[in-house]
């Protein structure tokens, strides 16, 4: 295993030939990384899943930690790469993983969005079908690339996005939660979609139901979350022209993140 900080790569990496890869994202704060646990079950979920040669997790866990150790806050990125070879598609059968290590500021834009909360509208990109590929943060993320494309045509903050199928899924930046009657639910995530570090960690306190959603169960929810490792859990204020109370939302939103949902 290559850990890389470097601002280039071969030309001849799979990563990005065909995106053959995955990645996580991480919140740094006081020379920490948030969540640090659950982002590398994450690492190690998509090695296994897609077939990648074992990573040294130990040099890896030591190295991330020394370059945020000195960071106040910002942000923590590692790609990882199934790194150079192969007949086309198919890899190499001992193919050595590149892992990419990257730093950033932290999104300046999140604080002000806890206190305003989101105004959501609906993509009409819809995300396909793919249930081994379902969950995974892969980098294949054309899909998401349009999204943002098309949410530029909107005034709002972020999109709400179905499948093929009809079924809400998530937010473009991250996982949806909706509450009604005491009751938290989330999206299933059985055939796309991105299962969030943030969302595994408040699901790890609270009893979060994973259940198929539409369009006309969101209208009947008493509040809407929108959750990443990045910004945390944030309300939203409206979603198309349906608004939602901000005082119930608050209150819920404290109640979620304490655990006692």
């Amino acid at each position: 295993m290559e850990i890389k900080q470097e601002k280039s790569i071969s030309s001849y990496d799979r990563g990005l030939l065909y995106g053959d890869g995955f990645f996580t994202t991480a919140h740094v704060q006081h020379g920490q990384i948030l969540l640090w646990d659950l982002h590398l079950q994450r690492l190690r979920t998509c090695q296994q899943r897609l077939g990648f040669s074992q990573l040294d997790w130990q040099s890896l866990d030591k190295y991330c930690k020394d370059v945020c150790a000195s960071t106040s806050q910002g942000v923590l990125k590692i790609v990882v790469t199934r790194g150079e070879g192969g007949r086309g598609y198919l890899p190499p059968e001992h193919a050595t993983p590149t892992v990419i290590v990257q730093t950033s500021p932290y999104p300046a834009h999140y604080p002000a969005l806890h206190d305003s909360g989101l105004r959501l509208q609906y993509a009409q990109t819809k995300l396909g079908h793919q249930p081994l590929l379902a969950g995974l943060k892969t980098l294949n993320r054309l899909e998401q690339v349009l999204i943002k494309q098309e949410t530029q045509q909107y005034d709002c903050d972020d999109v709400l996005v179905e499948d093929i199928s009809g079924n809400v899924i998530e937010a473009s930046v991250g996982n949806l939660i909706a509450m009604r009657g005491g009751k938290v639910y989330t999206p299933t995530l059985h055939n796309c979609g991105i299962l969030g570090v943030y969302l595994q960690h408040l699901e790890r306190n609270n009893h979060i139901q994973r259940v198929d959603m539409s369009r006309k169960d969101l209208q009947a929810m008493d509040a809407l979350f929108v959750c990443n490792s990045l910004m945390g859990c944030i309300f939203v204020r409206s979603l198309g022209e349906q608004l939602f109370d901000l005082s119930l939302a608050r209150k819920l939103k404290s109640q979620l993140e304490s655990g006692v949902l």
